[in-house]
């Protein structure tokens, strides 16, 4: 309701004259006519509006009067409105309600923001971008001048108030601008941008250890579920503990940047957390117990850091996770064997790492898991049978595992395989004939090991797998050079088999990488594999049978 007075409202024709908003208040200023004197005189009326219309009027930033819907302009004056004795009060009454609403509607997020919520978001952007003319062109960057890097939302009580929700700076965006050389947070940005959902930036800070986490991130956002800054060299400091303050927070991405110190333990507090990235930094210390706390986590994500020690065991209540990303770091000991708990595991990932075996068979109840990556881990294990149960596997990594003994045939029964890798091990023993029945597979590398025996591969499996078949570095496998692989591009070493029906008089037949082609080559130095087997022994019998002759005689 209004409520307007003055001293002289039943003797004066008021004409608007000037407009001011004065903090809760509007002060008008009339000129009035006196009626029995004609003079007139300027005569200040207070106009007091509820809660909702001082903070319509208060954004709406107005300075034009005008009984018609119109944009106003950056006067504070506005022509004079005459009105006679007798509708003087309801005329002014309707002429302040119908300009307020509909030139308030026609600026919807700046006649409905908070004013210091407003201003914030302009801060902000301003301590980011590198265009100066950004705020110019997108003054109500949520309706009239939208960009897409922000977005607004309907205030729950109140539809007509809108609040910043989202703030994304990435090179998704079209035509985005570039961030400022030495771009930076602003901390008092935050204080007022308390029903921010989403801040997401990419690429924004490139200078090193120029900009940190400020605490009001963490502590004046209490609405925030996606925390996303990725790939900013120029982000550096600790991830404050004061991230547990985020109770709602769903997304906490803060990969490739430059942050160093421990992860803090109060992460565990945040219960409603799906996703956690924090690969590729310079974070230290080991990975904490209370990472288990988060029942709700789907993702984890640790590589490429410098974490030490051991794997907590309480990862096994993670039963949501779907990845585990530890690879690339120093962690060391066992594999819990309470990781067999995590049934919904899709990835896992603990490569480059100094972890050692044996690995628990309890691993056996992943039963989702697709891709198992260890590569470069001294296990120092044979093949573990489990592997046998896991029918969804697609990628198996096992490199440089100082894996020892014969490989198992039941691969062939991993339908789903698509890669097999086993190359810098110790393997022995032939190659399974059977992997060529895996329809699915598309590269398999075993080079490096201490294979022997025939390649059996059917020439329709070398030929799909060509340079993806990698058997070279196992100097006791052999190949009937029969041109089978001929046509094929492979990289296959093997020496010619005893037994091929070819005399080479002590030549050396070599299936060669790249070409497929059969060769013979004559080195008396290098004579090996099959060809060197036949020519030991028989220099070898040769001396036998001569000290039993001496022997005789003697």
């Amino acid at each position: 309701m209004l409520v307007w007075t003055s001293e002289r409202e039943n003797t004066v024709t008021p004409q608007v004259e000037t407009i001011l908003p004065i903090g809760g208040q509007i002060m008008l200023y009339i000129r009035s006519t006196i009626e029995d004197s004609g003079s007139r005189q300027c005569t200040p009326m207070v106009i007091d509006y509820t809660e909702k219309e001082i903070r319509k009027a208060s954004s709406c930033h107005f300075h034009r009067f005008s009984l018609k819907p119109s944009s106003f302009n950056d006067l504070y004056h506005f022509p004079l409105l005459c009105f006679s004795d007798v509708l003087s009060m309801a005329t002014l009454f309707f002429v302040l309600i119908l300009s307020l609403l509909t030139t308030c509607s026609s600026e919807s997020i700046e006649n409905s923001m908070n004013a210091d919520e407003h201003r914030a978001l302009l801060d902000l952007i301003g301590s980011l971008l590198a265009d100066s003319s950004w705020m110019e062109l997108h003054p109500h960057p949520c309706t009239d001048t939208p960009w897409p890097g922000i977005q607004c939302e309907s205030d729950i009580s109140d539809a007509d108030l809108l609040h910043v929700t989202s703030i994304h700076i990435g090179p998704d965006l079209l035509s985005p601008p570039p961030c400022k050389s030495f771009a930076s947070l602003s901390p008092a940005s935050f204080l007022h941008l308390t029903f921010l959902k989403t801040f997401s930036l990419f690429s924004c800070f490139l200078y090193p250890n120029s900009v940190s986490l400020p605490p009001s991130l963490f502590t004046s956002t209490p609405a925030l579920e996606r925390l996303v800054l990725n790939g900013n060299p120029g982000l550096s400091g600790e991830i404050p503990s004061s991230v547990s303050s985020l109770q709602r927070l769903r997304v906490l991405s803060l990969p490739q940047n430059n942050f160093h110190g421990v992860i803090p333990r109060e992460i565990g507090r945040l219960r409603a957390l799906q996703q956690l990235d924090l690969s590729y930094n310079h974070l230290s210390g080991e990975v904490p117990e209370e990472i288990g706390g988060i029942s709700s986590l789907s993702i984890l994500d640790f590589s490429s850091n410098q974490l030490r020690g051991k794997l907590p065991a309480s990862i096994g209540s993670l039963q949501s996770l779907e990845k585990i990303d530890l690879g690339f770091n120093y962690l060391s000991g066992r594999v819990p064997p309470e990781l067999g708990e995590l049934n919904k595991l899709v990835l896992l990932d603990f490569s480059h790492n100094n972890l050692s075996g044996p690995l628990p068979e309890e691993l056996s109840g992943l039963k989702q898991l697709e891709y198992l990556i260890m590569e470069n881990n001294p296990f120092n294990i044979s093949i573990p049978f489990f592997l046998s149960s896991l029918k969804k596997l697609t990628v198996i990594g096992l490199s440089g595992c100082g894996l020892m003994g014969p490989i198992p045939p039941y691969f062939a029964s991993l339908e789903s395989l698509t890669a097999l890798s086993l190359d810098n091990n110790r393997l022995n023993g032939t190659v399974p004939d059977t992997l060529d029945l895996l329809s699915n597979l598309g590269e398999l590398n075993l080079s490096q090991n201490q294979l022997s025996g025939e390649i059996g591969f059917s020439v329709e499996f070398v030929r799909r797998l060509g340079k993806r078949l990698d058997l070279r570095g196992n100097k006791d496998l052999c190949a009937k050079p029969n041109n089978k692989y001929e046509e094929a591009s492979v990289r296959l070493e093997a020496a010619a088999c005893l037994g091929s029906g070819i005399d080479n008089g002590g030549k050396r037949g070599v299936v060669e990488a790249g070409d497929g082609r059969i060769s013979s080559s004559l080195d008396g130095n290098e004579v090996e594999n099959c060809c060197y087997f036949g020519v030991s022994s028989v220099w070898t019998l040769g001396f036998q049978g001569v000290a039993i002759v001496v022997a005789l005689l003697v």
